[in-house]
């Protein structure tokens, strides 16, 4: 297949290869740290566990426009694209070379250099730690949160979520700290994925073979509604690759007044969303959708992309719920 046709193809069922060299202007992508140098995990063959030559995530570069653009893209198929020691140390590299990108086009084109300084996009697709080498994963997740709070002001980072596993774990809270969240409908997040609260807490507090269930509590449309990303784009890898556009198109101060969290006023603004608990005392989203306006709440699941464009009520911050 070609570029063009790449584009039309579903977000959902692409690999993280396909998405990282699609996303980007056609031919630009340098994959970096590939298969082809064979790093792996140290830990998974002691473990008697299969390995991978990427450790489940892609990393490069390539451009939009004028602009590089850092790629960071997880396999969903490689151990549920779960952070590990190799995985999280690429991760993290391309963050530090997204700043010294940064830094050389701030000297090299002084007055002129706002339009093109890099980007970094993250298509998440996790459940979170690599629970096998669980230290070295959780100290990845730090280490890349603390990456993205050196970009700011610099760099903008965007995170994807579309993939078939979603972003849970502690890859939630990365991809929420990023300057802006694209999901798709078929796209969740979440901290505890549903199989976790389950076990936890049991069926009649979750049931995690419920997919109408999961999909209205942590799918797209729910987060969209709840302002917890910021953009909502097709199934496909070019209404993603739209977006990542349009959000670049922007000064960078009017993309990070797009962020969910990182200021104290935003998490007071989300501690104040648990008081919706109590307020309409919601058994179901559908609830929580019907509060913020949706009279039709019902319907949403089962609305078109465009339907559901066309009539979305979200909920609007700083209006003190």
């Amino acid at each position: 297949m070609q570029w063009e046709e790449y584009q039309d193809v579903s977000f959902y069922e692409s690999n993280a290869r396909v998405r990282a060299n699609n996303l980007v202007d056609k031919g630009s992508f340098t994959e970096l740290t590939g298969p082809c140098n064979y790093i792996t995990s140290p830990h998974l063959p002691v473990l008697g566990e299969a390995i991978s030559f990427d450790d489940g995530v892609v990393t490069g570069v390539g451009r939009i426009g004028i602009r590089p653009v850092f790629v960071i893209s997880q396999e969903g198929g490689f151990i549920g694209g779960s952070v590990g020691e190799v995985g999280g140390a690429k991760m993290a590299g391309v963050f530090r070379l997204a700043l010294e990108t940064y830094e050389k086009i701030k000297e090299k084109y002084r007055g002129d250099y706002e339009n093109r300084v890099p980007a970094v996009v993250i298509s998440f697709d996790t459940g979170g730690v690599r629970l096998h080498e669980a230290n070295a994963g959780l100290l990845a997740h730090a280490e890349i949160m603390e990456q993205i709070q050196l970009c700011r002001g610099k760099a903008p980072v965007i995170s994807l979520v579309g993939g078939r596993v979603g972003c849970f774990g502690g890859m939630g809270f990365v991809c929420v700290s990023t300057d802006a969240v694209v999901m798709s409908e078929p796209g969740r997040m979440g901290l505890t994925g549903p199989e976790v609260i389950e076990e936890v807490m049991g069926k009649k507090e979750f049931d995690s073979a419920d997919r109408a269930l999961i999909y209205r509590t942590t799918g797209g449309k729910h987060r969209y509604i709840m302002g917890d990303a910021n953009y909502l784009a097709e199934d496909t890898i070019g209404s993603f690759r739209r977006y990542i556009v349009r959000i670049l198109d922007m000064p960078y101060e009017q993309i990070a007044a797009h962020r969910i969290i990182g200021t104290p006023a935003l998490v007071l603004e989300q501690m104040a969303l648990t008081g919706l608990a109590t307020t309409i005392n919601a058994k179901d989203a559908r609830d929580v959708w019907e509060y913020f306006g949706n009279s039709e709440a019902d319907r949403i699941p089962d609305m078109t992309y465009g339907e559901f464009m066309s009539c979305v009520m979200r909920r609007q911050k700083n209006t003190g719920m």
